[in-house]
């Protein structure tokens, strides 16, 4: 692949949390929005640590979930050390988030209302951001990757994992990547001015993930 992507087959401060977690009634939206937002919390596991497992997190990093949905791999992140910031659009996937949390106990965690393409942080705050399963929604992705690029200090890692698509995929099967589209998005990254991207396909489950992996540069 051209572009210093390399291929292989095998995969900050917090801002203050947008909502306090207590009775789950709190849960508000539609029947089906919430239906959407519980389904959305299984099988996620997998995905949540094989990501975690390549970013190789250690207790002084700082996390952004971009696109967190119900927050497994924020809380996956905060258990094992780490600060982590959920960011999604949606409010119910972030009250769920929340309230699950809060449920588990788990500490180290906030969440924040927003898009990948304008992040509600400040600049170089992150030492990961992550996207697991959501940059195919993003309206451009140019741009969320450019905001990766802003929040990310130097150094920081950047890795975006998206279920591996059959090509013609229809309805929720589509839901990902092809193998095409994952060595464009991995284009997009090294173009981005991230160093050392590299893609790779792993099992998580019973999916195969495809994961892009790339690093901003420290300052000379």
């Amino acid at each position: 692949m051209d572009g210093g992507v390399r291929v292989m087959n095998k995969a900050p401060s917090r801002p203050h949390a947008i909502w306090v977690p207590g009775n789950v009634t709190k849960i508000a939206g539609k029947p089906y929005e919430i239906i959407t937002a519980l389904s959305m919390t299984l099988g996620r596991a997998p995905r949540a640590r094989a990501v975690a497992e390549s970013a190789r997190l250690t207790r002084s990093d700082r996390v952004v979930d971009i696109g967190c949905g119900p927050g497994t791999a924020v809380r996956h992140a905060a258990l094992l050390g780490a600060a982590a910031t959920g960011i999604d659009p949606d409010d119910v996937m972030l009250r769920l988030a929340g309230w699950i949390t809060a449920v588990r106990r788990r500490p180290g965690v906030s969440w924040v209302k927003g898009r990948a393409e304008k992040l509600p942080l400040p600049a170089e705050q992150a030492t990961v951001a992550w996207a697991i399963s959501s940059v195919h929604h993003w309206a451009d992705r140019a741009a969320g990757l450019c905001e990766v690029w802003r929040v990310l200090a130097p150094g920081g890692r950047v890795l975006l994992a998206e279920r591996l698509t059959r090509p013609g995929a229809r309805g929720h099967a589509a839901h990902g990547l092809t193998r095409d589209q994952a060595e464009e998005l991995a284009a997009q990254v090294a173009a981005t001015g991230f160093s050392r991207v590299r893609l790779e396909i792993r099992q998580a489950g019973r999916r195969h993930l495809v994961m892009i992996r790339g690093e901003k540069a420290t300052t000379a």
